[in-house]
């Protein structure tokens, strides 16, 4: 067994023992008891506890921002940066908006399952996977763009389960998605600086695989987890 293949075993075994010891860890879209009954007990618009909670989601939203590590990882333009964070921005608030105003149904595990797939998608092109086994890959700005969908539609499957009041809610809606935008402006700030720094030092490409293998372990551990429980919930 060569180098690469232990470490990825490796990887994946460590997540899923944390899925395993601490399992609520893996509800990225995860509403806290307190900020629930906040929502719940809304009357009209508040942007400012709502601009707050969308940043809160963001920055510990670590399926996204697993799945946006993967989306700049090999970007060193900060105008192709933009464009990609762009379409994911464009997807995520057309969905959440969409998912909660017109109330789509959808059941919560498939659409976090799709995007654990989004995580493995973006580890598995980073690493060459498509060029290598198939000779092509996805168009990644498309790929980018429908991810998000899926993952703007995780948040609102959420959202739906509170029961916003409907007064002020399309206010405190906009107000919740611009504060996702801010805490995600915020965390990939902090992620490109690391990344800048890692590009300088002279073991970055060579440990470039380990790092997106590791990023598709993780997405196969979410994908699995939201799957099983579908799974035990339609038994």
């Amino acid at each position: 067994m060569n180098r690469h293949a232990r470490l990825w075993i490796g990887a994946a075994v460590t997540l899923v023992l944390v899925a395993l010891v601490w399992p609520d860890t893996l509800w990225a879209h995860g509403v806290s008891n307190r900020d629930a009954a906040f929502v719940r007990t809304v009357k009209g618009a508040v942007p400012a506890p709502f601009m707050y909670l969308g940043a809160k989601h963001m920055v510990t939203g670590y399926d996204h921002l697993l799945f946006l590590v993967g989306v700049i990882f090999y970007l060193y333009r900060t105008g192709d940066v933009i464009k990609y964070v762009s379409l994911f921005t464009l997807g995520h608030s057309l969905t959440l908006l969409l998912g909660v105003l017109a109330n789509v149904p959808a059941n919560a595990y498939l659409i976090d399952a799709v995007i654990g797939l989004s995580v493995v998608y973006k580890g598995f092109e980073n690493i060459g996977g498509f060029d290598r086994t198939l000779g092509w890959r996805p168009d990644p700005r498309w790929a980018v763009f429908i991810f998000g969908l899926f993952h703007g539609f995780g948040l609102a499957t959420k959202l739906q389960e509170l029961a916003l009041p409907e007064q002020g809610l399309m206010a405190n809606l906009l107000s919740f998605n611009v504060g996702v935008e801010m805490g995600q402006i915020l965390a990939l700030g902090g992620v490109m600086v690391a990344l800048t720094w890692w590009r300088t030092r002279p073991g970055y490409l060579r440990h470039a695989f380990i790092t997106n293998t590791a990023l598709m372990a993780a997405g196969f551990v979410l994908l699995g987890y939201q799957l099983v429980g579908y799974l035990v919930t339609r038994s």
